[in-house]
C-alpha cells in the first residue's frame, strides 16, 4: 500500500521548487493533492503533469498572506473534501534587504506576511478540518531560522518564528491527534535561489554554487525532491510518534561551529566534492 493512500494533502507554494517536488511525491504515494499558489498558470502545469503520471491533483489560486483568500480556500476544501489529512505550509518568499537600519519596512512586512503569517492563516483555517480525524501539519522552516544570514533579517525572523510556531501548534493539538513538525532546508536548487544569487549559467550563480561545495559538508546544494521525501516521512504514519520537531535537511551546515579548517585547507577540502 502507498504511504499516503486515501489521504487528502494540501501543499502551498506548490507551483515551483520544494512545493512542486512534494506535490509529485505525495501524488506518487497515493494522496489526493490539493495544490495552492498565487501562480495559477504554473500550478495548472503541475496538476497536468501529476494527472498524466496517474496521480490525483487539483489547483487553487490562493494568497496565503491574505485572510479572506485563505478563508475562502478553506471553505471550498471543506465543501469538496470535508476533512484534510495533511497540510504542508511551504509557501514563502525571500530577498536580501540590507542591514537592519537600511532594511525596507515594506520588504520586512512582505516576508513576514507570506512566510510567517501565511503559515498561521493556513493552519488556523485548515486545522478545523483535521479535528475529527487527526492529521499531520508540516511547516517549511529553514536553516536561516536557526542561524542568521547577512542582510536578510526579515527572512531570519520569519523562519525562526515558524520553527517556534510549529512547537506551539504541536502542543495545542497533540490531544486531537494532529502532529505538527517543521523542516529546515539548507540551500536547495530552486527558482528562489536563482532569483537570489543567479542561475547556474550566470557568473554570480556559478560562484555561489562553487562556494557551497566547501561550505556544505555534503559538498553540494540540495535537490527539491530530497526535501519532498522528508515531508513525506512527516506526512505519513511512519512518523506517528513525532510532533513538535524540526528536521534539519541542510547537508550538514548547522553541524559545525566555524569553518576554520575548511578555510585554511580549502583546496584539499574542495577536492572531496569534485
Amino acid at each position: 500500500m502507498k504511504r499516503l493512500e486515501n489521504k487528502t494533502a494540501i501543499i502551498t507554494g506548490a507551483a515551483t521548487g520544494i512545493g512542486e517536488a512534494t506535490a509529485h511525491v505525495f501524488a506518487e504515494q497515493g494522496a489526493v493533492t490539493v495544490l495552492a499558489d498565487v501562480n495559477k498558470d504554473k500550478l495548472d502545469q503541475v496538476v497536468n503533469e501529476i494527472k498524466n503520471n496517474g496521480g490525483q491533483a487539483v489547483a487553487y489560486e490562493v494568497d496565503v498572506s491574505d485572510e479572506n483568500s485563505v478563508k475562502a480556500f478553506a471553505d471550498q476544501i471543506k465543501e469538496a473534501y470535508q476533512t484534510v489529512d495533511v497540510l504542508f505550509n511551504n509557501a514563502g518568499v525571500d530577498q536580501q534587504g540590507g542591514k537592519v537600519h537600511e532594511y525596507p519596512i515594506e520588504l520586512f512586512d512582505r516576508i513576514i506576511a507570506v512566510d510567517l503569517r501565511g503559515t498561521f492563516l493556513m493552519s488556523k483555517f485548515i486545522i478545523p478540518l483535521m479535528l475529527d480525524n487527526g492529521g499531520s501539519i508540516i511547516n517549511n522552516g529553514s536553516m536561516s531560522g536557526h542561524a542568521a544570514d547577512l542582510d536578510r533579517s526579515g527572512y531570519n525572523a520569519a523562519k525562526g518564528g515558524i520553527i517556534n510556531f510549529t512547537k506551539a501548534t504541536a502542543i495545542d493539538y497533540a490531544r486531537n491527534g494532529i502532529r505538527v513538525n517543521s523542516i529546515s532546508p539548507g540551500t536547495i536548487e530552486t527558482p528562489l535561489v536563482d532569483e537570489l544569487v543567479g542561475s547556474k549559467q550566470e557568473k554570480m550563480g556559478e560562484a555561489f554554487r562553487e562556494a557551497n561545495k566547501w561550505i556544505t559538508p555534503l559538498g553540494r546544494l540540495g535537490d527539491p525532491r530530497e526535501m519532498a521525501t522528508v515531508a513525506l516521512f512527516l506526512a505519513s504514519d511512519d512518523s506517528s510518534y513525532v510532533t513538535g520537531e524540526d528536521i534539519k535537511a541542510d547537508g550538514g551546515i548547522l553541524a559545525y561551529t566555524w569553518p576554520g579548517k575548511m578555510l585554511i585547507e580549502q583546496d584539499e577540502w574542495k577536492k572531496d566534492t569534485e
